[in-house]
């Protein structure tokens, strides 16, 4: 059976750059990116992130001041990762980068993506990050959703034979080996699972580091993340799908704690799992069980998530079909569903308002590459 949502219908999509970047602290404008071939849909994703890595206005800062000169700007605070309009939307811009030039290594943006990320990836712009992190009261910071895509990032370049792509990995390893190790510290003290539809969701950020783990072969990491799945979720029935999505969700409870405990489960368990967990499921192949999310005010940064809840439950049911035995009643009704809230979330995925462009293009590379089921 081929699993696919289709995902050709993004071809039409009309993206452009984020805008035009602040002088004061880039010289990145739409005027020096290529233009995007005619319907690549890699290419105007490409020019969103491009547009806004070094784009350092305006900016949402999470940062602890302990005296009056940690009052700086945020390209002083975290020199790698100030674009984008916050920390972890620029780390996810730059991995969205990273990973057009392995997937589509003839697009034109190439040479514009080679040279913002050889300016982002430094010796000296790591060792600021790391020096940021020393800070008193930075231990979470951006934990468990933001250090989790840096690590995907890392994944991103591990598993790339490029010799560029590996400078940028052994470039970027003291800020990962940090992040690693205090997420490991982390995890025994985290009693219970985090079951939000935003930043601090558990479920999603257990499931990239696990394929962070299991890319770069680091074993105890990865047992501590499952030994952890298993033990929050392994129980789980009768997830409230009928409740979701919430008003500013960007993830769904219930689709990403399925994402994840596909990938700490033998088939035939997680397909009895997802029976009790999920019951809602239907096996009729009907794809309107589940009813993408409605963005009223697109220009609002919150309401905006929804186009996100969009495209994350789409490469999640995506992930859930994948792992159940082939001929499994559900998978009909599963892509069904994720091809809807593709086809919804990709069309929304605009160059208009900086509220979504600066990380929706993201969650479509991720959704549109199949990232997380072993996409090429």
């Amino acid at each position: 059976m081929k699993r696919s949502t289709g995902l050709a219908l993004a071809a039409a999509l009309l993206l452009a750059g984020c805008g035009p970047a602040d002088k004061a602290a880039n010289d990145t404008t739409s005027a020096d990116i290529p233009e995007a071939r005619p319907d690549a849909v890699n290419d105007r994703f490409a020019r969103l992130a491009l547009s806004c890595v070094h784009k350092e206005y305006p900016n949402k800062i999470s940062h602890v001041m302990n005296t009056a000169e940690d009052a700086q700007t945020p390209a002083e605070l975290t020199p790698a990762f100030y674009g984008c309009f916050d920390w972890h939307s620029s780390v996810h811009g730059h991995w969205l980068l990273v990973r057009i030039l392995k997937t589509d290594p003839a697009s034109p943006m190439k040479p514009a993506i080679i040279a913002a990320l050889d300016r982002s990836f430094t010796d000296a712009n790591i060792a600021a990050e790391l020096a940021y992190l020393d800070g008193e009261g930075r231990k979470g910071f951006e934990r468990p959703y933001g250090t989790a895509w840096l690590l995907q990032l890392v994944a991103e370049l591990d598993e790339s034979d490029d010799p560029r792509l590996k400078t940028w990995r052994e470039t970027l390893r003291p800020l990962e080996e940090r992040i690693v190790a205090e997420t490991q510290e982390w995890l025994p003290k985290l009693a219970y699972p985090i079951r939000l539809g935003t930043h601090n969701q558990s479920a999603f950020a257990f499931g990239l580091m696990i394929d962070y783990a299991r890319q770069t072969g680091n074993a105890a990491f990865e047992k501590a993340l499952v030994d952890k799945s298993l033990e929050f979720h392994r129980s789980d029935v009768n997830c409230p799908l009928a409740y979701e999505p919430s008003g500013e969700d960007f993830l769904s409870p219930c689709l990403m704690e399925a994402d994840l405990m596909r990938r700490v489960m033998p088939q035939a368990d997680y397909a009895a799992w997802l029976g009790t967990f999920l019951p809602q499921i239907p096996v009729d192949g009907s794809g309107d069980w589940l009813t993408p999310g409605e963005v009223r005010d697109p220009t609002d940064g919150k309401l905006v998530h929804l186009d996100g809840v969009n495209l994350s439950r789409a490469w999640a049911m995506e992930g859930v079909a994948s792992a159940l035995p082939e001929g499994d009643a559900r998978v009909p009704a599963l892509l069904a569903a994720s091809k809807a809230h593709a086809t919804s979330g990709l069309a929304a995925v605009s160059a208009d308002n900086y509220e979504g462009s600066h990380w929706l293009g993201s969650f479509a590379t991720y959704l549109t590459t199949r990232r997380g089921i072993g996409g090429s």
